[in-house]
């Protein structure tokens, strides 16, 4: 099985639909005996995602910096609680810890982490699979901006054929399995370019 790293929002401001997906990835994750991986923070869409996966005893590994467990917010039920020192090295290891990326909506963070991601597949210093949930169409500004950034050069010609773009977590799971060949029962033929 995986090992999944999502990328989300901790804030607690956003709308219900936005914590449903988060959690409903979580237990999509869990469901099909993948491992989440993911920023080891209990607040928002974040403890969500790490309660959905343990309502289907899934294995939760969290990667956080020291200063969010002494703000009292990392999450201390996870089965692996990775500390470190600095958001580069939270990066790095969520980086390192994924068979596979999944977006979810977020901020500038999320953003940070989906664009580094994608910079090193174009650069082919990995090939992980990189799917976004366009959940209420939150990316689609972002897509519409690549595009842009292709098409007038910017970028290179394949970007978009790098990353993956589904609406359901779901989706995002059957996806990842179809493309790391990990046969669970089901197919993906849900992504919606």
């Amino acid at each position: 099985m995986a090992s999944i790293t999502v990328f989300l929002s901790a804030s607690t401001k956003i709308a219900p639909i936005f914590y449903e997906n988060a959690r409903e990835l979580g237990r999509e994750i869990a469901r099909r005996k993948h491992t989440l991986v993911y920023g080891g923070n209990h607040v928002g869409p974040m403890g969500e995602l790490a309660d959905g996966a343990r309502e289907f005893n899934g294995k939760v590994v969290g990667i956080t910096p020291h200063f969010f467990n002494d703000d009292g917010v990392a999450d201390s039920k996870a089965d692996e609680l990775i500390l470190v020192d600095t958001m580069r090295e939270r990066k790095a290891i969520l980086e390192e810890r994924g068979d596979a990326f999944c977006v979810l909506p977020g901020g500038v963070g999320t953003l940070e982490e989906f664009i580094e991601c994608l910079v090193a597949r174009t650069l082919e210093q990995h090939f992980k699979p990189i799917i976004l949930i366009n959940t209420a169409g939150f990316w689609n500004p972002l897509i519409d901006m690549l595009r842009q950034q292709m098409e007038t050069g910017f970028v290179r010609a394949h970007t978009m054929d790098l990353f993956d773009i589904v609406e359901s977590p779901a989706a995002a799971v059957l996806l990842i399995e179809s493309k790391l060949k990990i046969h669970c029962g089901a197919s993906a033929d849900t992504i919606i370019r």
